[in-house]
């Protein structure tokens, strides 16, 4: 039996109850540093001062995966044990797979009953996905509809705040406004302010973004690192697979030989310098490569000795959940019964308001 005791989704924070912050990740396998220095370092921030529940969105990746989903369970587990090794706390944040709190999938269903379709077309990722994805059908109900269940992620916990980019803000003003017309149709008490306004009962928190910085972690070639692009370094990778990448990006085109200056602001080795490499590396590398002082191979050396050293860490604590997967899968089991919990709460109040019998 899971328990149905926890404090209601919507109670307000207070000094003795922390904000709710809810984030989710969509399952593509072992994850790369990017996603380390974008996403991850921030819940670790987050789990120490915040109510947290991270979940695996593995229903969001039937959205543009629909046509062969058979990896998106192995991806999944590659993708929390990265989360483990990274620091993600499972005794301080609520760590869950999306498919297993069939809460998310009742609660998008009911809110679909009074979203208009209009707010799901507008939402910018729609137009911007069809046409990175171009050579996918995407004319389905279940990528046209995802926003909103991500709308019903969020507000099936109460969550008061998301932590999300700025290209991820329109998504988090969807759910503000699903939640406020579902406030306004069904929170009507009959009662009225002192200003003559109808008093509104808050039903599902309106949730706030919560800014993060953009990543500004490179990829190999100087963009952004992405698997789509094909410049990434593995979190977990090996070694030698990182001292082998690394010596063979691209530098400034000037330095054709050692005994040429270069500019390090015109090499896409510099960024990672400057994620990596202290002030006094850096310096370093100023004054080497402008006065042709030292070779690139000796430029990338002290890059990949810290990216290496970054990396040992991930390993070592990625290690027993490779040893053990078991120990993951009941690890994600537990977060769920946890979560489930919390989303009955909501759900039970969404029922009893729309009139609906709450299950036996």
């Amino acid at each position: 039996m899971i328990p149905t005791t926890p404090a209601a989704p919507a109670a307000p924070a207070s000094p003795d109850r922390p904000l709710r912050v809810v984030s989710g990740m969509r399952p593509t396998g072992a994850l790369h540093l990017g996603h380390y220095h974008g996403v991850l370092k921030n819940w670790l921030a987050l789990q120490s001062t915040h109510e947290c529940f991270f979940f695996v969105a593995d229903w969001h990746a039937l959205t543009t995966q629909y046509d062969d989903p058979s990896q998106i369970s192995a991806h999944s587990l590659d993708m929390v044990i990265d989360w483990l090794a990274a620091g993600v706390d499972p005794a301080r944040a609520v760590v869950f797979a999306q498919s297993q709190v069939p809460e998310h999938a009742e609660l998008h269903l009911l809110l679909s009953m009074v979203t208009p379709l209009s707010w799901l077309e507008r939402v910018p990722t729609y137009k911007d996905q069809q046409e990175k994805l171009s050579g996918k059908d995407l004319s389905t109900y279940g990528f046209l509809g995802y926003p909103l269940l991500q709308s019903a992620d969020i507000l099936i916990y109460g969550a008061q705040q998301v932590p999300v980019g700025e290209d991820q803000v329109p998504h988090i003003e969807l759910t503000r406004e699903v939640a406020r017309r579902f406030n306004h149709l069904y929170g009507q008490t009959g009662k009225t302010n002192t200003h003559g306004e109808p008093i509104v009962r808050s039903l599902l928190v309106e949730p706030q973004a919560l800014l993060t910085p953009a990543s500004k972690m490179p990829g190999l070639d100087g963009q952004k690192m992405s698997k789509s692009y094909g410049n990434t370094l593995g979190l977990r990778e090996s070694p030698d697979a990182v001292n082998d990448k690394i010596r063979k990006m691209p530098t400034d085109p000037a330095r054709v030989r050692k005994t040429d200056p270069g500019n390090p602001e015109k090499c896409p080795v510099w960024p990672l310098h400057q994620v990596y490499s202290s002030s006094e590396t850096r310096a370093w590398v100023q004054e080497g490569c402008t006065r042709a002082g030292i070779g690139c191979i000796q430029c990338k050396t002290p890059l990949i000795e810290a990216v290496v050293a970054e990396q040992d860490g991930f390993r070592a604590r990625a290690q027993p959940f490779l040893d053990d997967p078991a120990a993951v899968e009941s690890m994600l089991v537990r977060g769920a019964e946890k979560a489930r919990a919390v989303a009955q709460q909501t759900l039970q109040e969404v029922r009893t308001t729309l009139g609906l019998r709450l299950p036996r």
